[in-house]
């Protein structure tokens, strides 16, 4: 069994992975289960009031998880995948808790390939917050990811610069990282 097929294995029972993007290191678990996800809260101790990202393989994905207008497809064709995560309304299917009772969710397409395929071959949406307790410095190597995990898939050091968070029901910047002046410009003419 290869190390994406690993992967998937510990998704399909509510377990943790650690899996590189093209950012930093991230936490993922099962999307669309409560019991995945509470135990990435506790891992990261993670205030439950904080909304948490997802990430997903594609649009198609994307769209089965949230409300996507015409605008906002075409400001995601353009910036994902890639180091954008997006803010968008979600759809019932998801678990409350994500969103921090806010009715968003945070969404990234990852470019990174093993992100890539441990979502695809999962055929399913994992979380994509950084795989560190939270408020410790975002994890760039195997020694800074810090939150329990069943399973590390090793990326070697990564960048470390974080996406970029663009709020399209308000078309703002939350915060800025990689593409942040492309997606500013971006904003201006659209």
């Amino acid at each position: 069994m290869d190390i994406i097929e690993r992967a998937v294995s510990v998704l399909m029972q509510d377990g943790l992975i650690v899996y590189p993007t093209e950012t930093v290191y991230g936490l993922g678990a099962d999307a669309l289960s409560d019991e995945a996800i509470r135990r990435v809260y506790e891992a990261k101790m993670r205030d439950p009031g904080k909304p948490i990202s997802i990430a997903v393989a594609d649009f198609e994905m994307l769209a089965v998880v949230a409300h996507i207008d015409a605008r906002m497809q075409e400001f995601i064709s353009v910036f994902l995948p890639g180091p954008v995560t997006v803010v968008v309304p979600a759809r019932r299917i998801l678990p409350d808790i994500l969103t921090g009772g806010t009715g968003h969710i945070g969404i990234r397409i990852p470019a990174h390939p093993i992100a890539q395929q441990v979502i695809e071959q999962f055929d399913a949406p994992i979380t994509a917050t950084s795989a560190n307790l939270s408020g410790a410095k975002d994890p760039v190597t195997v020694e800074e990811c810090t939150a329990p995990h069943d399973l590390f898939i090793d990326g070697g050091k990564l960048p470390g610069t974080p996406s970029t968070v663009v709020d399209l029901t308000t078309w703002t910047i939350i915060r800025r990282g990689t593409q942040a002046k492309a997606i500013e410009a971006f904003l201006e003419t659209h």
